[in-house]
């Protein structure tokens, strides 16, 4: 009866044994913080400001999730959506929604059935050290304006 139970409870302390000894396979990576996603904000605002436009803005983390979300006076409401949908296309493919806007307009209409994307010009990747950490998205005035302001505060992240 002992025989029976010697070779399960061998493989058994093998198995535990290799599991013991193996190590994750992890890496390091940069997040955007609250902070950080203020400054980008901010730097949107301004830009904005300075061309008098009214514009919400989106800024999402690399998983494309909303950490800050601001309307400017004025802006209509319709815009937040369309902010955090470009800001969310730029952090799951990791380019601007420009691309995107682009390809559609030269004819690559199969595009529109990518899950998640927003054709629209206004949002752009935030890249720290050649990595993508999260993205802006803009809404409010033209696509080109839209643009022009996110890429604005996008250069600010340092």
């Amino acid at each position: 009866m002992l025989r029976v139970w010697v070779a399960p409870i061998a493989g058994l302390a093998l198995v535990l044994g290799l599991a013991g000894s193996a190590r994750a396979q992890l890496v390091d990576k940069k997040a955007l913080t609250l902070a950080e996603a203020r400054k980008i904000a901010a730097a949107a605002e301004a830009e904005a400001t300075k061309n008098n436009l009214r514009l919400a803005i989106a800024v999402l983390d690399d998983g494309g999730h909303p950490l800050l979300v601001e309307r400017m006076d004025d802006t209509q409401t319709g815009s937040v959506d369309v902010a955090i949908a470009k800001g969310r296309t730029a952090a799951l493919f990791k380019r601007e929604t420009k691309l995107f806007e682009e390809a559609v307009a030269s004819g690559r209409v199969g595009i529109l059935k990518l899950d998640g994307v927003m054709p629209v010009e206004g949002g752009v990747p935030l890249v720290y050290a050649g990595k993508v950490i999260g993205a802006i998205g803009v809404s409010g005035a033209t696509g080109q304006q839209d643009g022009m302001v996110a890429r604005a505060a996008a250069a600010t992240l340092k």
